[in-house]
């Protein structure tokens, strides 16, 4: 970890080692900002994103840390607050996007993707909510989905996690707005991403099927610069929405 200075503002990235969120955790840091990037397992990626972020002379700190284990959690958020004392920014990017026939999904298939998308982005906001609540710039988004709103082939167990997320943002911008925490939710369309791990399958079935209007997939850049966005001084009267980012794949009302 490096942590030469005080930082202006702390955020943490679930789901970071690469990816949307790595983009993210490093999309973050370019902007001042000192990033707790989080993995369950994967420590050499995780640590691999802290190495960049510290080789272009910013700060960060490797959480491993399940986030469905609510005790893991909540020592993470620990670790943050004794490495920095705050934090001010919280992305639920972490996630499971497997794919298979109904039939075929098994109740604990069901459950561990429900687990990763609710469990993980309900324990994290719970936990980081004390240091949300003494920051000026408190803003929590989550990383939802195209398919939440389309639908999709083969995906119940991640359409219905993803969807739950969209429920889940606009429930705690009611609840956090008094004490100026924004809730928002990015939802990316069909992005060109590394696939083929324990948590995602290869390219999604339902990508044949969407065309975007802009003509080509967009780049996890892309992605996590609508994150930064929303994290940043200019969307403080933004909340409870979901920010399409899709290149005319899904057309939101």
């Amino acid at each position: 970890m490096s942590n030469t200075h005080k930082p202006q503002a702390v955020a943490l990235v679930t789901g970071s080692g690469r990816n949307i969120g790595r983009e993210i955790a490093l999309g973050l840091a370019a902007t001042g900002v000192a990033i707790a990037v989080n993995v369950r397992s994967s420590a050499a990626e995780g640590q691999a994103v802290v190495d960049e972020i510290i080789a272009a002379g910013g700060q960060a700190l490797l959480c491993v840390a399940d986030v469905t284990d609510e005790a893991a959690v909540a020592a993470m958020v620990s670790s943050i607050k004794a490495a920095w004392g705050r934090l001010d920014i919280l992305v639920n990017n972490a996630a499971i996007r497997r794919e298979a026939p109904l039939a075929d999904i098994s109740a604990r298939d069901w459950r561990d993707t429900l687990s990763v998308i609710l469990d993980g982005a309900f324990f994290c906001t719970q936990a980081a909510l004390p240091l949300l609540r003494a920051s000026d710039r408190g803003a929590v988004i989550n990383i939802g989905g195209m398919t939440s709103h389309t639908g999709a082939p083969e995906r119940v167990h991640v359409v219905t996690a993803k969807a739950g997320l969209g429920g889940l943002t606009r429930a705690l911008a009611h609840d956090l707005s008094p004490e100026g925490i924004t809730v928002n939710c990015v939802s990316p369309g069909m992005v060109d991403t590394q696939r083929a791990t324990s948590s995602s399958t290869a390219a999604p079935k339902h990508h044949a099927k969407h065309h975007p209007l802009l003509g080509r997939r967009g780049t996890a850049a892309e992605i996590a610069a609508s994150v930064v966005w929303l994290a940043g001084p200019s969307a403080r009267f933004i909340t409870g929405q979901t920010l399409h980012v899709n290149g005319g794949t899904y057309l939101s009302v």
